[in-house]
């Protein structure tokens, strides 16, 4: 039997971890998460009350290993994964799940807009342990004929029916409002998110307001029931540099303020998405921004990518802005692969998108001093002193990569105390050892 399910077993009405934390409850999802991150368990649940960190755990998804999101804990990486109308099925999605946990992806989410998308959805929710997110009106578009004839109630039900399946967070675009759309016309680039147009689409088409607005009360007693975080998505976010800080991006970050309250005031756990192109001497104020507009709600940024002249290595330009962000208190990063703006990731993507979105957060964590943060480039700098091979693989983020690049100048050897750049002669660890040694045969 999964750890979850005697966890949730007695647990009904409202079962989010926000409504048990402002009860004085610890949960056990709150203890294992103070477990990993080195906490205090009442601090942990002191921050999930507030709502300065959120610990996405559905009910129903019960093989969850719990993680949290927010400024006290690690910085978290996200990967996306999911097929297309063009691509990919159950088997291709699985390998790439087992590609994000194999490399050190804190959350997925299944961004599916293909065909069998409950079906592939399903089988990644059972076999993830970390936290599974998704944009549930991907889903509610592929069950009409257009996004014209999306409803209200149908996009509701769709939303249920993620939750019931185990789904622990989604990304809902509820600050896109219909006198925002007018807002980016001046803008290169207009609407990049996916749900954002397709929702002003819809707004403009029918002449009335957001659903999820509208009927967003309906949406936190879904939450309520099952405990899906709610990651409040920026619709109207930047796709270029030249359109990042208008009045549209902002526009919609003051609602997502004003919707934070009200989840919380339901007990319901809030993420805050941010921008995704901004060029880098605006990041930090787009962070404090957000943390002063959101009530300090973890911030999860998508990106952001701070030039957009890099096709095919766009996950450089997001590790570049994702280590500022997440040192200015930016939550969680969500990668981007090199097929960003060019294609659906493979295998391979999705392992350099999180390789490189790792970074990072480890950097970012670095910076804010995070106790025990650099304890592993400590460790790496000595092995790498001590010409220990396997140490360092071990310590890499990439410990196949770093194999791989060793292999293929040195074999398997891992006795030499040198690598190929210098050679014997010329490494200056090795002459530093010697000097070592000189020193202590002339004291």
């Amino acid at each position: 039997m999964l750890p979850r399910t005697e966890w949730v077993k007695e647990r009904t009405g409202v079962v989010t971890q926000m409504h048990y934390a402002r009860q004085g409850r610890m949960t056990e999802e709150m203890a294992v998460v103070a477990a990993r991150e080195g906490l205090d368990g009442w601090f942990v649940r002191d921050e999930v009350a507030a709502g300065r960190l959120v610990i996405p755990a559905n009910i129903h998804h019960l093989e969850l290993e719990p993680a949290a999101v927010g400024t006290a804990v690690r910085c978290k990486v996200n990967a996306n994964i999911g097929n297309s109308a063009l691509s990919s099925g159950i088997e291709e999605e699985l390998e790439k799940l087992r590609t994000c946990l194999r490399y050190g992806a804190d959350t997925v989410m299944d961004l599916s807009t293909g065909e069998n998308i409950h079906t592939i959805r399903e089988a990644i929710i059972r076999n993830s342990p970390v936290p599974v997110g998704t944009v549930p009106i991907y889903e509610a578009v592929e069950e009409v004929d257009t996004v014209l004839d999306l409803t209200a109630d149908g996009l509701l039900e769709v939303i249920e029916r993620q939750a019931r399946q185990g789904v622990d967070y989604m990304t809902v675009h509820c600050g896109v409002l219909r006198n925002f759309v007018p807002l980016v016309e001046s803008r290169i680039t207009k609407i990049v998110s996916r749900g954002g147009a397709l929702m002003a689409q819809w707004m403009l088409h029918h002449g009335r307001e957001n659903p999820l607005y509208e009927r967003f009360d309906d949406l936190l007693q879904i939450c309520r029931r099952y405990d899906v975080t709610l990651s409040l998505g920026d619709g109207l976010r930047p796709g270029c540099l030249h359109d990042a800080g208008d009045t549209a991006q902002f526009s919609e970050l003051k609602v997502l303020g004003e919707l934070t309250e009200r989840a919380w005031a339901q007990e319901v756990q809030v993420m805050i998405e941010g921008p995704g192109h901004v060029p880098m001497q605006e990041i930090r104020q787009n962070v404090e921004l957000e943390q002063q507009i959101c009530h300090g709600a973890p911030f999860y940024v998508l990106g952001p990518l701070v030039t957009d002249i890099a096709p095919g290595y766009d996950h450089i330009t997001t590790a570049i802005g994702g280590a500022l962000a997440g040192m200015y208190g930016a939550a969680m990063i969500c990668y981007v692969t090199p097929k960003e703006h060019l294609g659906l990731p493979n295998v391979e993507d999705v392992r350099q998108g999180i390789i490189a979105a790792k970074l990072a957060a480890h950097a970012a964590d670095i910076a804010r001093g995070r106790p025990g943060a650099r304890e592993r480039d400590d460790a790496m700098a000595r092995a790498r002193y001590n010409f220990d091979w396997e140490t360092q693989f071990t310590l890499a983020l990439d410990p196949d990569r770093a194999r791989e690049y060793r292999r293929e100048t040195l074999g398997l050897n891992c006795d030499t105390h040198y690598c190929s750049m210098c050679g014997p002669k010329f490494c200056s660890m090795r002459l530093s050892h010697e000097l070592e040694e000189m020193g202590k045969s002339v004291s």
